[in-house]
């Protein structure tokens, strides 16, 4: 399981720092060096979903703004939202 973990820690930082837009690939990067330590293995899991989420949606739940999708309400959301970058 700790290859997992690892594995997953992997893909984790890869993709929360090549998102395509440098606003997010500042936020979600900072935002991971963060927590990524600080998370079990189901957290780590529901960090990869929300990293699947695309940019426009994470920027705007973020910054409290208006988005097409309906975020649930999970220990990854709540700590995305009230980081400070």
């Amino acid at each position: 399981m700790a290859t997992d973990i690892e594995q997953i820690k992997k893909k984790i930082i890869y993709r929360s720092n090549y998102r395509g837009t440098k606003e997010m690939d500042k936020i979600l990067g900072a935002f991971t060096n963060e927590y990524l330590d600080k998370l079990d293995y189901k957290d780590l899991n529901d960090l990869v979903k929300f990293l699947e989420i695309d940019d426009n949606n994470l920027y705007n739940f973020y910054n409290g703004l208006n988005t097409s999708i309906a975020f649930e309400d999970n220990k990854i959301n709540n700590l995305f939202k009230n980081f400070k970058y």
